[in-house]
């Protein structure tokens, strides 16, 4: 289905720039369509589920007609539809809710993770064990059994015979500075190993701790990609924040992401030396559990 979130993004772009073509402030358009101007503002940042008749009315006031009235109206009600993530509501987490939405149209990921497994591969004993360094920050803004059964419902629907390609650089910081227990960690890896074995449109790449990253400055937090079926719907960036996920979809901003990532990209390990690290790692965490039982 078409991601109701970048649906929602072009809706807004598009009844802004009608209505600043005819001229009219937020306040003007609201008292001629009968709105607040809080509302009318949240409809053309894109923040709000549109209402189809509320947004005919307004496309109406605003003189559309014809193929353009009838794209828009198709672009709204795709823009209102509702996804499998918004049966578990808010108790799935803002971020997460974010993720399935954009996961459910996007033709490709890709992303470069410096502070967490990637949440595809993510096993349960993993989740629980990064909801638990997330609690040591204070009061969690989603119900963990609630997210935890999200994120493996993610996991299948990327997974699909028509899921996207995804591409992933792995810190290699992330394997050894993430305070989860030894033997989750290494389940968790090879779990990795194995998925991306058996996954063609899947790939990972491990940036080593000790490689130069030449051309430019070094990433300052982890961020996605995505690009989507539809090609109308334009490409845009996710960066994650310690509070927030931010994003970009000026093409700018999508382009300089995207030279950064084809940095980290070719200084990473190939696909196959990847895979090889990854089990040596799992090995020899195995190896250092067992010798201090």
């Amino acid at each position: 289905m078409p991601s109701p979130y970048v649906r929602r993004r072009r809706l807004a772009a598009e009844l802004r720039k009608l209505r600043e073509n005819r001229g009219l402030t937020t306040d003007e358009l609201a008292k001629l369509v009968y709105q607040s101007r809080t509302k009318i503002t949240r409809l053309e940042l894109g923040q709000i589920r549109p209402d189809l008749a509320e947004v005919m009315k307004i496309l109406e006031t605003l003189g559309v007609e014809g193929p353009r009235y009838d794209r828009l109206v198709r672009l709204a009600r795709e823009a209102a539809e509702k996804g499998w993530w918004d049966r578990y509501g808010n108790p799935m987490g803002p971020r997460q809710r974010l993720a399935a939405d954009l996961e459910s149209s996007a033709a490709k990921i890709r992303c470069y993770d410096q502070t967490n497994m990637p949440a595809i591969f993510q096993l349960p004993d993993f989740i629980s064990s990064i909801v638990e360094l997330d609690a040591a920050h204070g009061e969690l803004d989603y119900r963990p059994d609630r997210m935890a059964d999200a994120r493996l419902q993610r996991q299948r629907r990327i997974f699909q015979k028509d899921g996207p390609t995804y591409e992933t650089i792995l810190d290699e910081c992330v394997i050894h500075r993430l305070a989860v227990p030894t033997k989750v960690m290494t389940a968790q890896l090879r779990h990795l190993v194995a998925v991306v074995s058996a996954e063609s449109r899947v790939t990972v790449r491990v940036l080593p701790a000790n490689v130069t990253i030449p051309g430019g400055l070094l990433p300052k937090s982890s961020f996605f990609l995505y690009t989507f079926t539809d090609h109308a719907d334009p490409p845009l960036v996710v960066v994650d924040t310690v509070t927030t996920d931010l994003v970009h979809t000026q093409r700018r901003e999508v382009a300089q992401y995207t030279v950064l990532y084809n940095r980290l990209r070719k200084a990473a390990l190939s696909p196959a030396d990847s895979l090889t690290f990854l089990t040596g790692v799992a090995d020899r965490q195995a190896k250092q559990a067992g010798s201090e039982l």
